[in-house]
């Protein structure tokens, strides 16, 4: 992590125990952990299922996180799935895919934690996570990167010892810029992020082949580093009218 990101929380939630979310976004220490949480729960502020270093707070009140119902932002977005699920689901019985499902979700979550993003969305075998709100993270789109190889590595780990006629693989896609993050539905509260910067990232997950991580071209600019030797390939992506570059990194 780098040491600005670090500096700036006073504490992390596994040791003070406080939201780095609510910290980051209102410099509140709202405690999510030890004594001083459990009258908060009494209220139902409990840890996220989004990310345990944040509450719900951040997850179910964000027009009083920043004051209106939602905001422009710059963010990193990442999906990811799992590779011929359609194909996997008709050749294998209900238990055995849920566990594949179960699998993928948890070791995919403890990756995308690890970098400091939240698991927004949990759609069967895909997810979607956003780096950068409601915890402030000025190198999302290496902390995405990053999470997107240990998805990887995870993942493949985890679901080597599963016993299916091919193996499984993951495809995943990352896009970085500014998106519109807040409430949409009038029917529940929790945020997510929506705009061309979260279709893309879409857009670029459905053309990874299995091991791979697809990622922007913005994406890659910022975070250098970490795709240094990565293949250039031209994409053609529904909805753009002209080819997308992307860098193309694979699973070790």
């Amino acid at each position: 992590m780098a040491t600005t990101t670090a500096t700036r929380h006073p504490a992390r939630a596994g040791s003070a125990g406080i939201c780095r979310g609510c910290w980051d976004q209102m410099h509140m220490p709202i405690p999510i952990g030890g004594p001083l949480s459990l009258p908060l729960r009494a209220f139902g502020i409990t840890r996220s299922k989004m990310n345990p270093d944040i509450c719900t707070i951040c997850e179910r009140s964000f027009q009083y996180v920043k004051k209106q119902r939602h905001i422009t932002s710059g963010a990193t977005i990442l999906f990811a799935d799992i590779r011929g699920y359609t194909g996997l689901s008709e050749r294998i019985g209900a238990v055995e895919l849920s566990q594949i499902v179960s699998l993928f979700q948890t070791r995919a979550a403890e990756a995308i934690w690890a970098s400091d993003g939240i698991v927004n969305k949990q759609m069967g075998d895909g997810l979607m996570a956003i780096f950068n709100f409601p915890i402030k993270r000025e190198d999302h789109a290496a902390a995405a990167i990053r999470a997107g190889r240990d998805i990887q590595r995870f993942c493949s780990e985890a679901l080597a010892g599963i016993d299916v006629s091919e193996p499984l693989g993951i495809g995943v896609g990352i896009h970085t810029g500014d998106v519109q993050i807040g409430e949409f539905s009038s029917f529940h509260s929790d945020f997510t992020a929506i705009g061309g910067v979260v279709n893309q990232a879409a857009r670029l997950e459905s053309q990874a082949r299995p091991g791979e991580i697809v990622i922007s071209a913005d994406a890659a600019r910022q975070a250098t580093a970490l795709t240094v030797g990565s293949e250039v390939r031209m994409l053609s992506l529904k909805g753009f009218e002209q080819p997308v570059e992307a860098r193309v990194l694979r699973a070790e």
